[in-house]
């Protein structure tokens, strides 16, 4: 019976009038599937600059100036990224770096939310709930900050709290060197502890800052609004250690 059925199949294929028809049906079949063809391609990354070089969690480094430790920065993710221009490292959960002095104590420390440092600019950018104490006493709270390696500048366009050991001022625009030890603030108020104050000297005997003139910078994309303070990582590129990762 199987092969009465293949006999049958083969003389219907020998039929010249069926090659006919099959070949029609195979040529429509050919130009159905190429005017239905789709390329089905992954898109490709781009732009370039947004993959980091480096993505690194748990930051718990020390920084070394002219080959003495200074400082520690701690941060929970650390990006850097070369290929944007400017090249920049990137803390989007919070940056903490602290000052040491000799003997390792703490003398301050700056702290925020989330931070941008442009390394061959050595800009910083600093956002939310910016902290700062100096060696001196003072201590600074803003929810911004521009900070100017190059020259030793501090400063911010939005309402800051300056408190120092004998009076507190609030302002609405902040101008300092690194140190902020000498310092400019406008559109303020405070109050003045005259117990704690005499003739224009603290308790210790030094003198308080002293404000410094309002700068004439203009702003821009990297600079912020425009500035005023001491050079934390020394002039050169500041050398990282003991880098530990979770």
């Amino acid at each position: 019976m199987l092969e009465d059925i293949l006999t049958e199949i083969k003389t219907i294929f020998r039929c010249p009038s069926f090659r006919r028809i099959g070949g029609c049906l195979l040529c429509a079949l050919l130009i159905a599937s190429c005017s239905e063809e789709h390329e089905h391609t992954a898109p490709a990354v781009n732009p370039r600059d947004s993959v980091p070089a480096m993505v690194t969690y748990g930051v718990n480094t020390l920084i070394s100036d002219s080959g003495v430790i200074k400082y520690r920065l701690v941060a929970e993710r650390w990006e850097v990224n070369e290929a944007r221009n400017p090249s920049r490292w990137v803390f989007d959960k919070g940056v903490l770096l602290t000052q040491f002095d000799e003997k390792m104590h703490i003398k301050g420390y700056i702290q925020c939310d989330s931070a941008v440092y442009f390394d061959k600019l050595r800009k910083w950018q600093l956002h939310g709930r910016v902290r700062i104490l100096n060696p001196q006493g003072l201590t600074f709270q803003s929810d911004e900050l521009y900070w100017d390696e190059q020259n030793h500048k501090f400063w911010s366009h939005s309402y800051s709290h300056v408190k120092m050991p004998d009076k507190e001022i609030d302002g609405n625009w902040f101008e300092s060197n690194e140190d902020m030890t000498q310092y400019d603030i406008k559109q303020t108020h405070g109050k003045l502890d005259k117990n704690r104050s005499k003739i224009g000297r603290s308790p210790g005997g030094m003198p308080p800052p002293q404000p410094i003139q309002q700068s004439s910078q203009q702003v821009d994309t990297v600079n912020g609004p425009s500035a005023s303070g001491p050079h934390p990582v020394g002039s050169g590129k500041p050398k990282f250690h003991s880098i530990r990762t979770k």
